[in-house]
């Protein structure tokens, strides 16, 4: 379900005609305050559930392409012999992306939305039901490839990562800031191909800082490894602090 405008499979709705344009405009918007409402309070759910089992949720948000489930594989391949960790995994069809994640031996529920461009609280909920979740673990939640509608649902994560290749192109946060406005960290992934597309990484950092001057960022290649050593070092803790700890201070 769209947040501008509560579109769901099957919903038909007019969106043109200069007569209503007024009185659907406000429609659009109570609709979107009414979604989001509802969201936050299946989002603190979680996050409540999430504090009490000390559970480490990171919402992982990109657009399609950007290497997303790659790095989530070599980082739980990583982290499973040091952390308790499980994978909810979010796309439109298919489990192709949560048998890739099971291959590693890690639990992992897959989540279709079917239209939906986004997973919500409520389906992370649902999800968590099916995961043997275990105290003081690692939770990832991989979001459907959209730069668009997941910036708007909080999930009850601890933090949201964007993954930014750079294939995309470093102007990508000027293009879409409300998703880099949400992040707590930035993940610049492909930094192997940077010798061959036409990618600025100071210029993409800049933008990201005049976006969100707060943001971790790390650059990395899940493919060759350079940079994973750092990633995967926040998230364990460099003198063995707990994984929410880590990332929160890093």
């Amino acid at each position: 379900m769209c947040s501008v405008c509560g579109c769901g499979p099957g919903t038909h709705h007019a969106h043109s005609g200069h007569e209503r344009a007024g009185h659907e405009h406000h429609d659009l918007v109570l609709i979107e305050k009414d979604i989001l409402a509802k969201n936050d309070v299946y989002a603190e759910a979680n996050r409540e559930r999430f504090e009490r089992l000390g559970i480490f949720a990171l919402n992982l948000v990109s657009s399609p392409g950007s290497g997303k489930t790659t790095l989530l594989v070599k980082t739980i391949t990583s982290l499973k012999t040091k952390l308790s960790v499980a994978v909810i995994e979010g796309d439109q069809q298919t489990s192709i992306d949560a048998d890739r994640i099971r291959a590693t031996g890690v639990p992992s529920v897959q989540v279709n939305t079917g239209r939906g461009c986004h997973l919500d609280a409520h389906m992370v909920g649902h999800a968590m039901e099916d995961l043997p979740l275990s105290r003081n673990s690692v939770l990832f939640i991989e979001n459907v490839g959209n730069l668009v509608c997941p910036a708007s649902f909080d999930l009850g994560e601890a933090q949201k990562v964007a993954i930014l290749s750079v294939t995309e192109g470093d102007d990508k946060p000027l293009k879409y800031p409300d998703m880099f406005a949400a992040a707590t960290t930035v993940v610049i992934s492909k930094i192997d191909l940077l010798p061959y597309v036409d990618f600025d990484v100071e210029r993409c950092i800049g933008h990201l800082r005049s976006i969100n001057p707060d943001l971790d960022i790390f650059q990395l290649s899940a493919t060759t490894g350079e940079g994973m050593d750092a990633w995967i070092e926040t998230l364990t803790g460099a003198a063995g602090h707990p994984a929410q700890e880590a990332l929160c201070h890093a």
